[in-house]
C-alpha cells in the first residue's frame, strides 16, 4: 500500500525526521557498571539502519538516589560520555537523529542498590517496591532539577540530538504531577499549577543545558489507571503548560503507572492495538507541537491509520522493531508482509526485564546479541534436512537457507506450526500464531522446500544422503503418575487438538504456571463447563505476571466463573459415581482434601520425542543436530534460539 503520512518528513524543533516512526524509550538491561555498552550502540544502530525516523534511548538516571534496577545508565557520571559518543556515532552513520531519555524514578524504586533513601514528593510507598520514600525538601528539589541539567549537558557533549524527559509511568516528576502520590502543601503541591512546577523548572534547566540547537521532548502519562491518579483532563492541561513554556519541541505519551498498572503500559495481545491512542488524540487537539502516539502499534498499516485519523503526529513502535529491526525499511519498500510481526507475547522483552536479564525477543534470536558477529558458514551450499515444522525446525530451516544452504523440511502433520498452532487456537491467543507465519514466510523467501504430511524415518533420511540433519521433533504429552490411565484424565493438547471434549465439572491441573492451563480453562468455561484450576503454586498461572497477562486473565476468569485453588498437589485420581475423585494435598499444612469432578485436564510436563535422535546420534555419514523440545520441553523462545544456533553451527 501507499503510506501517505508514515513516510512524510516532520520538523521537531531544530531536527527533521525522515518518517513518522519512533523507536521510543524502553529498558534494555544492556548497561555495564552504570555505563552505556557496545551492545547499546549496536542495538540502536541496527534500528537506525532499518530506517526508523527517530530513536529515543532508554532512561539515563539523573541522581545517585535513583537506582531502581541493577543495569541502569548512571547519566550523572561524566564517565558515560565516551559510551554516549559510541552510540550517537553509530546511529548518525545512518542519518538518524537520536535523543536520550532523562529520568529520576522517584518513589517507584528501591534502596537495595543505592543504599540511599528513595526520594519522592511525599512519603507514599509504591505498591510494588513497598518502601516508604523520603519526602524531598526545597534544597533537594533544587538538587533534582540541577541533576537533570547536568545529565542533559552530558548528553549534549556525547552527541545526542536532544533529550526527552520521562514524566510518565515511572518518574519523580509523575509523582509530583499525580494527586495520588503528591500530598504536599507547599508550592509544589495542591493545585495542578503547583504540582507541575517542578516539571517546568526541569524543562528550563534542561533547555539551558542543551541550548536551542537540540530537541527537547516531554513524555506524559494520560491516565494512570489508579484511584485518585492523573486522568486525561489533567494530562491535557499539563501538556498546555508544557507548550506554553515555549521551550519544548514535542510531547510523547504513555498510559498507566509502571509499578501499579504496568500491564497496560506494555500490553499483551489480550489488549487491542491502538488502545492508548485516545491520549495522544486528546493532547494533539490541545497543543500545536508534534505529539507521539503509542499503544501496541505492531504493523505499518496500523501506524498509517493512526496518523491518517489524526490521533498523533508520530507513532511509537517499540516491540515491532525489537522483533524486526528492518520494520521501516520493509514497509517503505512495499514489503510489509515480510515484516517479522511482533506477537505482543512479552516473553523475552518485558518478561526478561522483570527477571533482571538483557532484552531479547521470542522471534528474533539476534535481538540483544547485535554486538556479536556471527561467523560465516564453514561451507556454503550444504544439503540440510530439517525434521519438524514447529518453531525450532522452521527457525533452523530459515537460518540455514539464509546462510546459503539447500534446505528441505519434513513435517508429519498436514501443516507447519507444531504446538504453537495448538496454543494459538484458543480465544485471545491467535496472534501467537504469527511466530509460525513469520518463520514460514522467511523459509519461503529463502527457498526452503517444505514437505508437510511427510514422516521422516532413519532410512528415509539416510537415503537422501544429506550433509547435515537438524532434528526438531518436539515433545508429546506425558500422563502424570497419579492419573492411573483413567480415560477422563486428559492433557491440554488432547482438548485443544480435538481428541477430548470435557464437560460438566472440570478440574484443570496447572503444573506449568503459564498459558496452557489458563487458556484451556477459559475455553472450557466458554463451552459451558464449570471449571476450577488447581495448582501447587501460590498463584494460578504465576508466570503470566511476568508477561503482564495475569491481571486481565484474573478479570476474565472471574467473569466466567472459573474458580482458582492454590498450594494443592494432586496425589491420586479414582472412579467415583460415574466421575472422578481427586485426592489433593495442601502442601503448606499437610492436610488432604478431595475434589469430585467429571473430567481432569492436565497442564503438566511433556516428554521429548527423541527417538530419531537416539537412533542417529552416532551417525557418521552426516552431522546430526537437535533443537527445541526434543532436547528438553520448554517454551517457544528456547526453540527459536536453538533452531538458530543449530543452523549457525552447520
Amino acid at each position: 500500500m501507499s503510506y501517505r503520512y508514515l513516510f512524510s518528513p516532520l520538523r521537531i524543533g531544530p531536527i527533521v525526521v525522515r518518517n513518522r516512526v519512533v523507536f521510543s524509550a524502553h529498558l534494555t538491561n544492556y548497561a555495564e557498571d552504570g555505563l552505556p555498552s557496545a551492545q547499546h550502540a549496536a542495538y540502536y544502530a541496527e534500528r537506525a539502519a532499518g530506517g526508523v525516523g527517530l530513536i529515543i534511548t532508554e532512561e539515563h538516571s539523573t541522581h545517585p538516589t535513583d537506582w531502581p534496577y541493577e543495569k541502569l545508565i548512571h547519566g550523572f557520571h561524566r564517565a558515560v560520555i565516551p559510551g554516549y559518543r559510541r552510540i550517537t556515532a553509530a546511529v548518525h552513520r545512518h542519518g538518524t537523529p537520536i535523543l536520550a531519555q532523562l529520568n529520576h524514578n522517584g518513589g517507584q524504586a528501591s534502596s537495595m542498590y543505592s543504599r540511599l533513601p528513595v526520594w519522592a514528593p511525599s512519603p507514599v510507598p509504591d505498591p510494588m517496591f513497598r518502601e516508604v520514600p523520603h519526602a524531598v525538601d526545597a534544597r533537594e528539589i533544587a538538587e533534582i532539577i540541577a541533576g537533570y541539567g547536568t545529565v542533559a549537558g552530558h548528553c549534549a557533549e556525547g552527541g545526542f540530538d536532544g533529550v526527552e524527559l520521562q514524566c510518565s509511568h515511572s518518574s519523580i516528576v509523575r509523582g509530583f504531577l499525580s494527586p495520588a502520590t503528591n500530598r504536599r502543601t507547599d508550592g509544589y503541591g495542591g493545585s495542578l499549577a503547583n504540582r507541575a512546577r517542578i516539571l517546568l523548572e526541569i524543562v528550563a534547566a534542561v533547555r539551558e543545558a542543551i541550548g536551542p540547537g537540540r530537541a527537547l521532548g516531554v513524555r506524559l502519562c494520560g491516565d494512570e489507571l489508579i484511584e485518585g491518579g492523573t486522568t486525561i483532563d489533567e494530562a491535557v492541561e499539563v501538556a498546555r503548560l508544557v507548550e506554553a513554556s515555549g521551550q519544548v519541541d514535542y510531547i510523547n505519551t504513555s498510559i498507566g503507572v509502571a509499578t501499579a498498572t504496568l500491564y497496560m503500559i506494555e500490553a499483551s495481545m489480550a489488549v487491542p492495538p491502538g488502545y492508548a491512542l485516545f491520549i495522544s488524540n486528546a493532547i494533539r487537539r490541545a497543543v500545536s507541537i508534534p505529539v507521539v502516539g503509542v499503544g501496541r502499534i505492531k504493523d505499518p498499516v496500523q501506524a498509517e491509520r493512526a496518523l491518517a485519523e489524526g490521533h498523533c503526529d508520530l507513532v511509537g513502535v517499540v516491540r515491532g522493531q525489537i522483533a524486526d529491526a528492518d520494520f521501516v525499511a520493509k514497509a517503505r519498500a512495499g514489503k510489509a508482509s515480510d515484516i517479522r510481526t511482533c506477537l505482543s507475547c512479552n516473553q523475552e522483552c518485558v518478561g526478561r526485564m522483570g527477571l533482571n536479564r538483557w532484552l531479547g525477543c521470542i522471534e528474533n534470536p539476534r535481538t540483544g546479541r547485535e554486538v556479536i558477529t556471527i561467523a560465516p558458514p564453514r561451507v556454503r551450499g550444504r544439503r540440510v534436512l530439517v525434521v519438524g515444522g514447529g518453531p525450532a525446525g522452521l527457525q533452523a530451516a530459515a537460518t540455514a537457507a539464509r546462510r546459503g544452504h539447500r534446505v528441505t523440511l519434513f513435517e508429519r502433520a498436514p501443516r507447519t506450526g507444531g504446538q504453537v498452532a495448538t496454543a494459538a487456537s484458543v480465544p485471545g491467543r491467535a496472534e501467537f500464531l504469527d511466530v509460525v507465519r513469520n518463520l514460514r514466510a522467511e523459509c519461503d523467501r529463502n527457498g526452503v522446500e517444505i514437505r508437510t504430511g511427510s514422516v521422516a524415518t532413519v532410512d528415509s533420511l539416510r537415503a537422501q544422503r544429506p550433509d547435515a540433519v537438524v532434528l526438531a521433533t518436539g515433545a508429546r504429552p506425558e500422563p502424570p503418575h497419579w492419573a492411573g490411565g483413567h480415560p477422563r484424565v486428559v492433557d491440554v493438547r488432547d482438548v485443544l487438538e480435538g481428541r477430548a471434549d470435557p464437560a460438566g465439572d472440570v478440574v484443570v491441573v496447572d503444573d506449568l504456571g503459564f498459558h496452557q492451563a489458563t487458556s484451556v480453562a477459559e475455553l472450557l468455561a466458554d463451552r459451558g463447563a464449570r471449571v476450577e484450576i488447581v495448582t501447587a503454586g501460590m498463584v494460578v498461572g504465576q508466570d503470566l505476571g511476568v508477561t503482564l497477562d495475569l491481571e486481565n486473565f484474573t478479570r476474565r476468569a472471574h467473569s466466567k466463573g472459573i474458580r482458582q485453588a492454590t498450594d494443592l498437589v494432586v496425589m491420586a485420581a479414582a472412579d467415583a459415581d460415574g466421575g472422578l475423585a481427586l485426592t489433593l494435598l495442601h502442601h503448606p499444612t499437610g492436610e488432604s482434601a478431595e475434589r469430585r469432578c467429571d473430567w481432569v485436564v492436565c497442564a503438566t510436563h511433556q516428554r521429548p520425542e527423541d527417538e530419531l535422535w537416539r537412533a542417529l546420534r552416532g551417525e557418521r555419514a552426516f552431522e546430526v543436530h537437535r533443537a527445541g523440545d526434543c532436547v528438553a520441553p520448554r517454551r517457544a523462545h528456547a526453540a527459536v534460539v536453538e533452531g538458530h544456533r543449530a543452523a549457525v553451527a552447520l
